[in-house]
């Protein structure tokens, strides 16, 4: 599977598979990242990128020392799924 990469131009995390691209938006609020939007192109259903773009997604943050809001229904499930992200969640949304 294909790494994720910070794009911080679009701010948005992305992974490009087969020449889609998968992303998960985000907006950077000091050290917490608000992650918004996740969105899996059509072609790219069924195969597991969505699981992988969240986990990758997830481990550049946690690499980065930040903590995040998961405002995506997405990655919210995810880490509900994945309890062993749940200490990346901010305890405070200001």
């Amino acid at each position: 599977m294909a790494e994720v990469a910070d794009n911080p131009a679009l701010s948005r995390y992305e992974m490009v598979v087969d020449g889609v691209t998968a992303f998960v938006e985000y907006r950077r609020e000091g050290d917490v990242v608000a992650l918004t939007h996740t969105e899996v192109p059509q072609a790219l259903s069924g195969r597991g990128v969505g699981t992988a773009l969240a986990r990758g997604t997830l481990d550049l943050i946690r690499a980065a020392g930040l903590t995040i809001w998961p405002l995506c229904p997405f990655i919210a499930a995810f880490i509900e799924r994945h309890p062993d992200y749940a200490d990346l969640v901010a305890a405070d949304r200001g």
